[in-house]
């Protein structure tokens, strides 16, 4: 089985040790190369080109933000999960907007991180669920504020998408939402449907355009 390559971004070794040692413990995955700066991880990353770059956003030398935006400029597909101590709004902006494609707390359980590396890997975009579960409501906007075509989702149809983009499974989805998977599933289907989108990419950058995230504070 061909294992993911993770590469790991971040200025403190001991962190960087424990976090080898968790990657590593997977199956599925590896840690093929570290740094300890953001220049420094610029620079190995162009040249290695790993599956997941994991990037602590505070760094000497270039800040994590700065690096993603190099190496999104570099190589376009490269994916860039963001690992900070930060939870306010502005710095989840400027790192989905430097082009991060997961966002994880370093409080965060392991299992977090390793569920991050997996969603972003399948295209996915994640954002800790402590930064996205206790704010649901606040990222279903009301009808009259809703922008089309996403005036013909309902407003349950609005909310599984923007779960979806997340990063939350359905079984996740239907737990927070309080009706069963197969409701999820019907409202995702609807909704796919009635946007005319195809995959979970679609979702993602449908996220992307309407600014869902900007809801997070």
């Amino acid at each position: 089985m061909t294992k993911l390559k993770v590469f790991l971004a971040d200025d403190h070794a001991v962190v960087r040790e424990g976090l080898k040692r968790l990657i590593d413990g997977e199956t599925d995955m590896e840690v093929s190369g570290e740094a300890g700066d953001g220049a420094e991880a610029v620079k190995k990353i162009t040249t290695t080109k790993p599956d997941i770059v994991v990037m602590d956003v505070s760094m000497p030398n270039l800040g994590g933000a700065a690096a993603t935006r190099q190496l999104k400029e570099r190589s376009p597909d490269i994916k860039v999960i963001a690992l900070t101590v930060h939870e306010d709004r502005a710095y989840l902006q400027e790192l989905l907007s430097a082009g991060v494609s997961g966002y994880v707390l370093k409080r965060a359980a392991s299992d977090e991180l390793i569920r991050a590396i997996r969603s972003v890997a399948a295209g996915g975009v994640y954002v800790d669920q402590r930064l996205v579960g206790n704010l649901i409501s606040s990222m279903i906007q009301p009808r009259s504020e809703a922008l089309e075509p996403i005036d013909k989702l309902s407003e349950r149809e609005l909310a599984v998408l923007q779960l979806i983009a997340s990063g939350y499974t359905n079984k996740e989805i239907a737990s927070q939402l309080e009706v069963s998977v197969k409701t999820v599933e019907t409202y995702k289907s609807r909704s796919m449907e009635k946007l005319g989108l195809q995959s979970r990419v679609d979702i993602v950058r449908l996220a992307n355009e309407q600014g869902w995230f900007q809801a997070i504070k």
